[in-house]
């Protein structure tokens, strides 16, 4: 038998945690000491784990005790189905923000578009950085000889003309 405080630590839990749990008929100690602490053995445990493991998939504190109780199992498969339901409405809903937001940072991508970096300031950038021009053909070397995909869209980031892409990417091809 462990006592409340030593089942709040193992759980994680706090006391106010679990005497809530107990309030609400979800977790009741197993027994009482002499001295009337609370005392739980490890199937109470074991009930703690599966409480926790409900609140992390959502499930309200309400619906929690009808889980619980094993008899009723048409009860749990109705109050998991429309859980799962519930979660794939706002794994939808999430999906319709995440499409939007992508199109606004697509949108302010463009606007943007004539503020970005050009290649004189990368430049000025990469030699305040205390790269050399042979330091700098290396990274373009580099970046040609990993990621031929990347650099070309980096090149094309910079406003750099295509011509002038084709010649870097070359020479970063021939070295």
């Amino acid at each position: 038998m462990i006592t409340i405080s030593a089942l709040a630590k193992a759980s994680g839990l706090s006391r106010s945690a679990l005497l809530y749990y107990n309030r609400l008929g979800l977790l009741k100690p197993h027994s009482r000491s002499s001295a009337g602490y609370r005392q739980y053995s490890p199937a109470e445990l074991e009930r703690l784990e599966q409480i926790c493991l409900y609140r992390q998939i959502g499930i309200p504190l309400k619906e929690m005790k009808k889980l619980l109780d094993k008899s009723k199992s048409t009860v749990s498969v109705k109050i998991l189905q429309r859980r799962l339901r519930v979660l794939g409405r706002e794994i939808a809903n999430f999906q319709r923000q995440q499409q939007y937001i992508v199109q606004l940072l697509k949108q302010k991508q463009i606007q943007q578009g004539a503020e970005m970096i050009n290649k004189d300031r990368w430049v000025d950038i990469m030699r305040a950085a205390g790269f050399t021009e042979q330091d700098m053909r290396n990274w373009h070397v580099q970046f040609e000889k990993m990621e031929p995909e990347a650099h070309q869209e980096f090149l094309e980031s910079l406003s750099i003309k295509d011509a002038e892409i084709e010649k870097i990417r070359e020479w970063s091809r021939n070295k």
